[in-house]
Parts: structure tokens; C-alpha cells; sequence
């Protein structure tokens, strides 16, 4: 009898939840801000593993969007999108936009003829308001919407979702400094993977690595072992306790200082693959008044069997050949090179 109970108590609780969602039921944006925040999670696995399905028969660029999956949804869940509008750097970023706005079926035609772009596409959907295939553009975007906002007398967000490898472009830094100087209303999400198609090179690259190299964090840091090497053990090991610490020194001393100069308030750097968090900070900030950049860190990737061993090799990936593989034919600067020699 009480197992009898305990049955009927679990169908009721399932009853009362109701069938769990799929991908395949998200239309639009609108359909995800009727879940719960918890109820995100399985639908990301599912887009990744659906984006890995599809790009690996038909090809495309991968690892950029496999990387934000927990940051499209989680912008998707927070704004009201496509009234507030998002701007997307590197448009191969937006795969996962794509499946949650509409296009998940037609991602199978995604880079051929007569199919969706494999860049964000004013012409393809209302949720696409800029259409850059390529790095650093985003900011300086995302500040003309925000001054077009703001002429007409309206109140929707704006936000520019850059990477770590659009910071390496003067484009970026125009934008940062014309947006930090105007003090209006933007949210600038640096999504920090440590990567573009390879490391980056640069002088953004450079100064995020100059203060360790600094002889008063070099000071700092090595006072702060030698006072760890004092302490009794706490159940982790002194190393650990030392990395935990030097992570945490170098996010105070490091990214904040150079875009709080350029006029912004900074968050961060928050985990990019906790989706509880990423909704909870984006809830907060999407009031916020003035120039806000949220520093996000996230594995290039994310979800892809060789996103550990070789991020670069999942940036983009050829489309699988049925059967046995035709030669190829000789590329352009082949055929250019073959004429110069003869």
C-alpha cells in the first residue's frame, strides 16, 4: 500500500511539471522565458549535441558557438528579445542564436546554395540586426543602436556580445572609448576564451600578461606562498590554496582597470558555462545605467570531444563525404603559383 502511494505521489508530481521540453518546441525566445531557469539546462546539451550533428555532415564554424551556448540561452532568457537588441562580434558565434530564434530545422541548410547564411543576416530574421561576419565590429555597433535608441525616445537594451580575439582589433578600442566617453546605456559582454583561431598576439595580449611579469606582483606573489607555506593544512593542498589566490589576485589587478579607464563599469570575470549564474548577473545588469562591460570566461568548443586536445581544430570543420572522398581540386593560389612558374 505505501509503495502503492509513493507511485501515485511521483505520477502526480510529474503530472503537475508536465511533459519536459525539447528543443524542437522552442520557436522563438518567447517560448524559452516561460521556463524555469533550471529547465534551460538539458535544452543546452541538446543544442550543442543538435549543432555538432549538423555542422559535422554539412560543415561550418563550430567551436566559437559550441563556446556560448550558455550565453545565447541565457541572453535569450533574460531579454526581450528581439526588441532588445543583441549584437553579435564574429558572426560564427550565432549558430545556437539560430536554433533558438526560429531557424533550428534550416540550420540543415545552413552554407548552401539557397539556404541560411553562416553569418548573422538582417534579411534572414528579425532577430539579426546586424549583419558582420567577421571581428571587432560589435561595440561601435552596438553604441549606433544605443544613440538611435536614444534619439527616438525609447527604452529597450542594447548589448554587444565581442570575444577576447575581437579585442586584438583598433575597431574594438574605438568602440570602447567612444561608448565609455557618450555614457549611454550598453551592455558589452567580452567573451574570454583565450583563444580566437589560434592565441592571440598583440597588445591586448600583452598587457593581460604584463602584471605578472610586474615586479610588485612578482613581490606580492611570492609573499603570498610564502604565507600560505606557513598555514595548517585545510583540506586542499598549498599549491591549490596558492592558485586559488593568484587567480584571485589577478582578476582585481588585471582586466577591470583598463576598462573602467575607458569609462565603463565592470563585472567579473564570471564562469560562461554556469547558466544559474549567467542568468542571475544578466538579471541584474540589465537595469544597469551607463556603460557596463561583463567579462565571461568560456572553453572554445565546450562540449566537442576535441575541444581539450585541439580547440583550434573544432573552429571549423569540413562537411563529413559520404563514401569514398573525391581528389580534391588544386585551390586558386595553386593554379595562380603553376601559371607564374610556367
Amino acid at each position: 500500500m505505501d509503495q502503492t502511494l509513493a507511485e501515485g505521489a511521483k505520477l502526480a508530481v510529474a503530472a503537475e511539471a508536465g511533459p519536459r521540453i525539447a528543443l524542437k518546441d522552442i520557436q522563438s525566445p518567447a517560448d524559452l522565458r516561460r521556463l524555469s531557469p533550471a529547465d534551460l539546462l538539458p535544452l543546452v546539451g541538446e543544442a550543442r549535441d543538435f549543432l555538432i550533428s549538423v555542422v559535422s555532415q554539412k560543415g561550418g564554424h563550430l567551436g566559437a558557438s559550441l563556446g556560448v551556448a550558455e550565453l545565447t540561452f541565457a541572453l535569450h532568457y533574460v531579454f526581450d528579445t528581439p526588441r532588445d537588441k543583441i549584437i553579435w562580434d564574429v558572426g560564427h558565434q550565432g549558430y545556437i542564436h539560430k536554433i533558438l530564434t526560429g531557424r533550428r530545422e534550416d540550420l540543415w541548410s545552413i552554407r548552401q546554395l539557397g539556404g541560411i547564411s553562416g553569418f548573422l543576416k538582417q534579411s534572414e530574421s528579425p532577430f539579426d540586426h546586424f549583419g558582420a561576419g567577421h571581428a571587432s565590429t560589435s561595440i561601435a555597433a552596438a553604441l549606433g543602436f544605443a544613440a538611435a535608441r536614444d534619439a527616438r525616445g525609447e527604452d529597450h537594451r542594447v548589448v554587444a556580445v565581442t570575444g577576447d580575439g575581437a579585442m586584438t582589433g583598433g575597431l574594438a578600442y574605438e568602440g570602447l572609448n567612444n561608448a565609455g566617453h557618450s555614457g549611454r546605456d550598453l551592455l558589452v559582454i567580452l567573451n574570454d576564451n583565450e583563444m580566437s583561431i589560434s592565441p592571440n598576439v598583440g597588445a591586448i595580449s600583452h598587457y593581460l600578461t604584463s602584471i605578472t611579469t610586474n615586479p610588485f606582483y612578482k613581490r606580492l606573489k611570492e609573499e603570498i606562498y610564502h604565507l600560505i607555506e606557513k598555514l595548517p593544512r585545510m583540506g586542499i593542498t598549498v599549491g591549490q590554496l596558492a592558485k586559488r589566490l593568484e587567480a584571485s589576485l589577478k582578476s582585481v589587478l588585471v582586466p577591470g582597470a583598463l576598462f573602467q579607464a575607458l569609462g565603463f563599469t565592470y563585472h567579473g570575470p564570471i564562469d560562461g558555462h554556469d547558466l544559474q549564474e549567467l542568468v542571475s548577473v544578466l538579471s541584474r545588469l540589465r537595469g544597469a545605467r551607463g556603460p557596463v562591460l561583463l567579462h565571461v570566461v568560456t572553453r572554445k568548443g565546450m562540449g566537442h570531444p576535441e575541444a581539450d586536445s585541439s580547440p583550434d581544430c573544432v573552429h571549423a570543420v569540413s562537411p563529413a563525404a559520404p563514401g569514398p572522398r573525391k581528389p580534391s581540386l588544386p585551390a586558386y593560389n595553386e593554379v595562380f603559383a603553376d601559371a607564374l612558374s610556367e
